[in-house]
């Protein structure tokens, strides 16, 4: 999301300096307390003025490590709640199913198990 609002404003966020300080207003929990203590200790690390560093920082320590593998176990754990919309299930399903790289087949059987099986059998 924040590359994207980036992308979106090139003009707002021309300086690596502005880019920082704009990602940083969406920080939380630990990372937020691992960027204050950054901030607190060593002001004049390189991560608060240069959109790289800050980058490398904070992917080498809160990204994970296997991003399919990751979105393989999210994906498969899946399922449709009977509140749920099926348009919204859809939807969050492409998401999902977008981040594994896999086929239609494979595709095609995990939505069949996701589903609510009253929604499978008209299907």
């Amino acid at each position: 999301m924040v590359n994207l609002s980036h992308s979106s404003k090139l003009h707002t966020f021309a300086s690596n300096q502005a880019q920082v300080a704009f990602t940083t207003s969406y920080l939380q929990g630990i990372v937020l307390d691992h960027y204050t203590a950054i901030l607190r200790f060593n002001s004049c690390h390189p991560l608060f003025t240069n959109w790289q560093a800050f980058i490398n920082k904070f992917f080498s320590k809160f990204s994970v490590f296997d991003m399919v593998a990751e979105a393989e176990r999210k994906f498969v754990s899946l399922r449709m709640s009977a509140n749920k919309c099926f348009t919204m299930f859809v939807v969050q399903f492409e998401k999902e199913a977008y981040e594994t790289g896999w086929n239609y087949n494979a595709l095609r059987f995990q939505l069949s198990k996701a589903l609510l099986k009253h929604i499978h059998n008209v299907l």
